[in-house]
């Protein structure tokens, strides 16, 4: 439409596409909830008042209406369904835009994984913008199935939909100018750049802003959060599935700075965004803690777009596209309908009508020689390091334990929750195989193992017994990918993942349902943990501190170098 065109509809000069009257308008740029008829025309809103010609009239009758719901900050393969598949969850529960950075298949298939996830983004509706991959892999600490350097990501940034570099998770590199670091940090300058930097303060924390990321989803704590704000730094307030940091965060959220604060799921598993939702279930939360429903809003919608710098976005004002969602009331957020750029496409909790799928890219396992010897760790005396679970949150802590041993070799002990980890290699056929030991999980027997462990998705494997690792991982490898619970020799409950190790084509629902079986054959075998596998797929991320695993071995994350499993 021609800007004469469209000032020719706000004027009430001819016929619009749809008019909504009787809302209750959550105005995020004044602030205040009035009475309005929202007129739109050509996907765009065009005026506020009554009086418009329309083709379609819908009365709201004094239900609310909100601009559509943004998620700042996602790795839709998490979710372990594909993008169409993720917008038939999300998108009845209000969420019309989301920012998500594809490095998780990045790792796995490069640059081809990254145009699979734009291709399956076409077809569904959900607007769904691209932060480049910044760390694949994630760090030199670790084996990835591909290498993306400045040179790799160059021909991509202007392709339609690309907004910005994603988290860079190197932040060592940032703060030491790493010239593979700033090479990327360089190409993207002037746009935005995501942070992830757990913990990091003073003048490392300034050094690693002035590389160019300007926002962190990785606070854990209010005065975490007020020292990165304070430094220039946007916040991604998050609540994923595995890490739960938003009412931690609400403490540091005001009148005069939430501008500077969105909301961002990070990662979600299937059954939490049927159970939960998606960014609808933190606005409860927020206006549950306190906060005003406006408040919350702006930190789901206008916020997170002007952040981004996409003017016409996160506001239902005229010229922003009409993008909107008729909520019940501003407590429970409970979604009615969902309007993406002017058409109806969600009710009632579903979509009107069924996404298309992208063509599968497929999937590739190259593991080479593992076997139950892959998983002896011989010699060091009787301490051994492991890897500490901390409940509720993706950070570890390094204990130092004491650990049977037998023919010199260091064993695992159920009885003590002391279990062996491994993380077998399976991109490039490198035989690498990282072992060592973990606490918290409380499995008696058995052993769990998985193709999602973030970020170079190599195959992750719990277990106190070395016969049912091994067999749990050849199951990994005969699906193609998924994750498996495997007792006595046999697997007592699967998912496969066919597209890249890390995805099904199945609905959420389905998808759910068999990660639900999964929990349930874990908690059989003793497991204390309420989704062990998402707590698995964190265990092999060495930026997160403390001890993580990877497949070239246990990595002190603080000091960024490899440590000796034994004490």
């Amino acid at each position: 439409m021609s800007i004469l065109e469209r000032v020719r509809q706000a004027r009430g000069n001819g016929e619009i596409d749809l008019l909504l009257t009787g809302c209750r308008l959550v105005n995020v740029l004044s602030g205040r909830v009035h009475p309005a008829s929202v007129a739109v025309a050509d996907g765009v809103v065009v005026g506020l008042d009554d009086g418009y010609n329309a083709k379609r009239t819908l009365d709201l009758g004094g239900k609310y209406l909100a601009p559509g719901l943004i998620d700042a900050h996602v790795h839709i393969e998490s979710s372990m369904v594909t993008i169409p598949q993720f917008a038939r969850a999300v998108v009845p529960r209000g969420t019309t835009t989301v920012f998500t950075d594809c490095h998780e298949i990045a790792n796995v298939m490069g640059v081809d994984g990254i145009k699979y996830m734009m291709e399956s983004a076409a077809l569904c509706p959900l607007e769904v913008y691209v932060m480049l991959p910044s760390c694949v892999p994630a760090t030199p600490l670790e084996t990835a199935g591909a290498v993306l350097e400045a040179a790799d990501l160059e021909p991509l940034i202007d392709v339609p939909g690309v907004v910005g570099l994603g988290e860079l998770m190197n932040f060592p590199g940032a703060i030491n100018g790493a010239p593979d670091v700033i090479a990327k940090v360089e190409l993207f300058r002037g746009r935005p750049i995501d942070g992830h930097a757990p913990g990091l303060s003073g003048r490392d924390l300034a050094a690693y802003i002035a590389a160019g990321p300007d926002s962190e989803h990785e606070c854990t704590t209010a005065a975490e959060a007020e020292e990165k704000m304070q430094k220039g730094m946007f916040i991604f307030a998050r609540e994923g599935t595995g890490a739960r940091n938003l009412e931690a965060l609400l403490p540091a959220l005001n009148a005069d700075n939430s501008r500077r604060c969105c909301l961002c799921t990070d990662d979600r598993h299937p059954s939490d965004l049927l159970e939960r939702g998606h960014i609808d279930s933190m606005l409860r939360m927020a206006v549950g803690a306190g906060m005003s429903p406006v408040r919350a809003v702006q930190m789901a919608t206008i916020n997170t777009a002007r952040r981004f710098g996409l003017a016409g976005l996160g506001a239902v004002a005229v010229g922003y596209r009409a993008d909107m969602v008729v909520l019940d009331d501003l407590e429970s957020f409970n979604v009615r309908s969902v309007v993406k750029a002017g058409e109806v496409v969600a009710e009632e909790g579903s979509l009107l009508e069924p996404p298309a799928a992208a063509p599968p890219p497929g999937s590739s396992f190259n593991v080479s020689g593992f076997r139950a010897e892959s998983l002896r760790l011989a010699g060091g005396g009787g301490r051994v390091r492991a890897i500490g679970l901390v409940p509720g949150q993706i950070v570890t802590e390094s204990l130092k334990v004491d650990a049977p041993f037998e023919n010199d070799a260091a064993k695992a002990d159920a009885s003590a929750d002391l279990l062996k980890i491994a993380v077998v290699e399976r991109h490039r056929g490198t035989g690498n195989v990282g072992v060592s030991f973990v606490r918290g999980f409380g499995l008696k027997e058995g052993a769990l193992a998985s193709s999602v462990a973030h970020d170079s998705h190599n195959i992750v494997v719990v277990g106190g017994d070395d016969t049912d690792m091994v067999a749990a991982v050849d199951r990994v490898v005969e699906m193609g990918g998924g994750q498996v619970v495997v007792s006595r020799g046999k697997s007592r409950a699967e998912l496969p993942l066919p597209i890249a190790g890390l995805m099904s084509p199945d609905p959420v629902a389905d998808v759910a349902e068999k990660v639900e079986s999964l929990n349930r054959a874990a908690a059989d075998l003793g497991c204390a943990l309420e989704d062990p596998f998402m707590t698995m797929s964190f265990l092999a991320l060495p930026v997160i501190p403390e001890l993580k695993l990877t497949d070239r071995g246990l990595v002190d994350v603080s000091a960024f170098d490899f440590v000796s499993p034994f004490a």
